[in-house]
C-alpha cells in the first residue's frame, strides 16, 4: 500500500505515551481514536511488543487503508467505524480498559490529496468535505443553504475568518447564479471577495473558509468536549491520555480541559480559603504544548502547528488536596 500520510510527532507520542518502563514487555491497550492510515498505531506496535491496540476512524475509506497497512500485526489490532466520541461514550464491553489513549485531530493528507471530497482548494472536486459520507449534510449544502448571516457567524466562529462578512455576501450573490458545486469554485470566489493584500500572503485566502466548512460539516468542536470526557471516563487508572491539534481553537478547548482535570481545588476563584475538598484527577505530563522540532517540520511542513497535550489519570482516592 502506498503510504500518503506521514504521522505527526511520532517520537514525542511514544515517549509521553509509551515510555520505556512501560514497553519492556508489559501487556498494554491502546485506542487509537482517529486512526487515519494507522502510523502512530503502527509505531507503538512495534514499540512495544505486549500492547494491543483497537483502531477507531469515522472514514471507511481510511479504516480499509488503516486494514492493510496493519495486517502484519493481525490479533493484536481490532478495527471500529465510528466517531470518537460516540465511540468512548459506548465503549465496547469485551474491550479492556486502555492504558493509552491517543487522538490526533488533524485531517490527513490522504484527504487532501486523494479522496476526491474537496477539502483542498487546490482542485476541482465536489464541495463534500465528510469525512463520513453518511452524514446528511455536506460542504456544498451548508454554503448553497445557510443565510448570509449565519454563513459569515460560521466562517468567524470556525475559522476565525476577518473577512467573513465579506466573504458570506460574495459566496451569496455567486449562489443567486448557480449553486457552489466544487472546491474551486468556492476557492475562486473567497480568491475575489478578500482585499487585494489579502490575496498573496503565506497561506491561500481560503484557508480559513475551508477550515469553518470542515469544522461544521464533521461537527468537530461539537465532538471534541464529549471526546475528551468519554475518553477520559474509560481510560484505566494511571492510563495516559494525549491529543494532537492543529489550531488554536481545539487547542484552547484541550487546554482547558486538562487544567481542569488536574486541578485540585473547585471552589470559586473569590473565595479565600479551599472547602471543596476536592482532588486532582489528572496530572499533566505536558505543562505546554509539546510542538515538532526544527528537523521534523523541514521534512513534514503540516507538522509546524501539531501540539501535544498528555495527562495521566490518578486512581479516585490518590488526587492531592489543595
Amino acid at each position: 500500500m502506498e503510504v500518503i500520510h506521514t504521522p505527526v510527532l511520532l517520537q514525542e507520542c511514544l515517549q509521553f505515551l509509551c515510555p520505556d518502563g512501560a514497553a519492556g514487555g508489559k501487556r498494554l491497550f491502546l485506542v487509537d481514536g482517529t486512526l487515519g492510515e494507522g502510523g502512530h498505531t503502527e509505531a507503538f506496535l512495534r514499540r512495544c511488543p505486549g500492547l494491543a491496540a483497537a483502531g477507531v476512524d469515522a472514514d471507511p475509506v481510511m479504516l480499509a487503508r488503516a486494514e492493510e497497512r496493519l495486517a502484519e500485526f493481525a490479533g493484536r489490532v481490532t478495527f471500529f467505524h465510528a466517531w470518537s466520541d460516540e465511540f468512548f461514550r459506548c465503549y465496547p464491553a469485551e474491550l479492556p480498559r486502555p492504558d493509552i489513549i491517543l487522538c490526533d485531530l488533524g485531517i490527513s493528507l490522504f484527504h487532501y490529496e486523494k479522496s476526491g471530497r474537496g477539502f483542498s482548494f487546490r482542485a476541482g472536486e465536489p464541495l463534500d468535505m465528510r469525512l463520513d459520507p453518511s452524514l446528511p449534510e455536506s460542504a456544498a449544502d451548508i454554503v448553497n443553504g445557510r443565510r448570509e448571516d449565519e454563513l459569515a457567524d460560521l466562517l468567524f466562529r470556525f475559522g476565525e475568518e476577518r473577512a467573513s462578512r465579506r466573504i458570506a455576501a460574495a459566496i451569496v450573490r455567486q449562489r443567486k447564479g448557480a449553486p457552489f458545486r466544487t472546491a474551486q469554485d468556492l476557492a475562486e470566489c473567497v480568491w475575489h471577495a478578500v482585499p487585494p493584500a489579502a490575496r498573496h500572503g503565506r497561506i491561500h485566502p481560503a484557508t480559513r473558509t475551508f477550515q469553518a466548512l470542515r469544522i461544521a460539516v464533521n461537527r468537530e468542536l461539537d465532538r471534541l468536549p464529549r471526546i475528551l470526557d468519554s475518553a477520559f471516563s474509560v481510560l484505566a487508572d494511571h492510563g495516559r491520555l494525549g491529543v494532537i491539534t492543529f489550531h488554536s481553537l481545539e487547542d484552547r478547548i484541550v487546554k482547558n480541559h486538562f487544567r481542569n482535570l488536574a486541578k485540585s481545588c473547585t471552589c470559586p476563584p473569590e473565595m479565600p480559603i479551599c472547602e471543596c475538598g476536592g482532588k486532582a484527577a489528572a496530572c499533566l505530563l505536558t505543562k505546554k504544548g509539546v510542538k515538532a522540532s526544527e528537523e521534523e517540520t523541514a521534512a513534514n511542513p503540516p507538522s509546524r502547528s501539531a501540539r501535544l497535550r498528555v495527562i495521566r489519570k490518578i486512581p479516585a482516592g490518590e488526587g492531592e488536596n489543595v
